[in-house]
């Protein structure tokens, strides 16, 4: 019935099969005669009132007739739970690039020198309602922060964040980020899908950096398809994305600062399966994704949990089981005496296949900062 047809008989001349469309043009002119006769001998029923009676959705399907068969995922959706993005293909970290053989082999030497360079992991126990950043004692190159806010609790009530209590924005905004950003850094913060994107932006702007993407994360729900049953106040929609804003502080452009950061080697898209809702946790492609735009290591993680807690990190927050952190040790990883590097590098291969911008033309202009490039990658 989705593809406008009532039986399996007329499913070929609805696909533009030739001999069944030429049995269908017999069926019909038959039906017609037939439909004559009958007009003869049922003059009586001509004032009957008619009424449509609609048993699915192939009325209403675009296109100019209703037998027009095409995909229809969000009519899927409301029949079967199933959410459109699940229909995407290509969207893990092994398969992304096996059509694109030089980015696959750049993702590969990124990750190897990444991992190469990456300073033992670090972890802190801390409430950030009460603990200063400032004595971390380190600026870093790089900051995620992952806020518990206060939209989780319709989507994730069982948390161990709601006993504590969720962040509203004007705490969030309290964090003094300041005090730990690099003159030139960048943040990545974790938004919702609400307010969370006016109030997200309000917060780079009173920590100092300034917006420069978006990316997306769109849940999907292959494994366990169904409606959502947790849903904001009055909401119509549901909602099944969340957004990390980026922001960028001090000047960094791409054609002059490749010793700092990357860009394009990844999109903005996380396209990947939702959480249970017990758990606030993100996908871990979004450190893949910091990972390979900026060479700088000293990271810091605001709110992180046991499950995030990874190499060349510093993991701060109030869900952390124990601690390890030490000032003058974590400094040392950095420190040019101490055999430290600020950055990981870069290996002539890696030059020679990463996404450059073009050359400048003869007396063109560019843009100062940091520029997008093509699409909306990093």
């Amino acid at each position: 019935q989705q593809l406008g047809v009532y039986c399996p008989d007329r499913l070929g001349e609805a696909l533009g099969n030739t001999r069944c469309a030429s049995e269908g043009q017999q069926q019909q002119t038959g039906s017609k005669n037939k439909a004559r006769h009958n007009r003869k001998h049922h003059t009586s029923h001509r004032n009957t009132d008619l009424v449509a009676l609609y048993t699915d959705s192939t009325t209403f399907l675009k296109g100019t007739q209703s037998a027009n068969p095409h995909n229809d995922y969000c009519q899927h959706f409301v029949d079967t739970g199933h959410r459109p993005q699940n229909f995407i293909r290509d969207v893990g970290l092994a398969d992304r690039f096996e059509e694109y053989p030089k980015l696959r082999e750049l993702i590969k030497l990124k990750d190897d020198l990444i991992s190469a360079t990456a300073s033992p992991p670090c972890y802190l126990k801390a409430d950030l309602h009460q603990f200063p950043l400032a004595s971390l004692h380190t600026e870093f190159d790089v900051i995620l922060v992952e806020p518990p806010l206060e939209e989780y609790q319709h989507t994730a009530p069982g948390h161990t964040a709601a006993l504590r209590g969720f962040w509203d924005w004007n705490q969030i905004r309290e964090l003094d980020i300041a005090q730990v950003a690099a003159p030139r850094s960048f943040i990545f913060l974790w938004v919702g899908s609400s307010e969370g994107l006016d109030e997200g932006r309000r917060c780079l702007r009173s920590w100092g950096f300034r917006r420069c993407e978006d990316i997306c994360w769109i849940r999907t729900n292959s494994t366990n398809p169904g409606h959502l049953k947790n849903l904001d106040h009055k909401a119509v929609f549901q909602r099944t994305k969340e957004h990390c804003l980026m922001g960028i502080k001090g000047t960094v452009r791409r054609s002059s600062d490749g010793d700092f950061i990357h860009a394009n080697v990844d999109i903005d898209l996380i396209i990947t399966e939702e959480r249970s809702s017990s758990t606030l946790d993100k996908p871990v492609e979004i450190f893949h994704i910091i990972e390979h735009f900026c060479l700088g290591k000293r990271r810091l993680h605001l709110f992180g949990r046991d499950p995030s807690i990874r190499p060349g990190w510093l993991t701060v927050g109030p869900d952390l089981s124990s601690s390890n952190f030490d000032p003058a040790l974590y400094s040392s990883y950095f420190n040019p005496k101490s055999g430290g590097n600020l950055t990981t590098g870069c290996t002539e291969r890696i030059e020679a296949l990463r996404p450059k911008s073009p050359p400048p033309k003869p007396g063109g202009k560019t843009r100062g900062g940091y520029i997008r490039g093509r699409g909306r990658g990093r």
